[in-house]
């Protein structure tokens, strides 16, 4: 069980680097135009808060666990993912977005997984 938390923890952190540092750096037009449509009916600011919360939660996902030290902030970083998901597939799904809509939808999933299963084991 462990090893599949890894995994979709592992997963977790490479598709929120990606994201957050994305959402960091590029520009509105550059982001919706590499399909960061999601995006589209918010603010700049709000976006790069987003991608600022999206790092610190991959961070979070594997340093306490790792340290062993706050291990309580593993289980809450996923459910702060499970949090952006929700928004994120709310958003998709009122452009008419089924894909990406699904993709969230997915990833909400391994998020709560990993949270549940942490919390468990705490």
């Amino acid at each position: 069980m462990n090893t599949i938390v890894w995994i979709f923890t592992g997963v977790l952190g490479v598709v929120f680097t990606i994201s957050g540092v994305l959402k960091a750096t590029m520009s509105r037009a550059r982001l919706i135009a590499t399909g960061q449509t999601g995006i589209a009916p918010f603010p700049m600011p709000l976006v790069r808060a987003v991608a600022v919360c999206e790092l610190l939660a991959v961070a979070g996902l594997f340093a306490p666990w790792l340290t062993g030290t706050a291990r309580i902030l593993t289980p809450l970083a996923a459910v702060g993912l499970c949090v952006v998901m929700v928004g994120a597939a709310t958003s998709h799904s009122s452009l008419r977005e089924p894909r990406s809509t699904a993709a969230n939808t997915v990833l909400l999933a391994l998020a709560a997984f990993v949270a549940a299963a942490r919390f468990a084991t705490l």
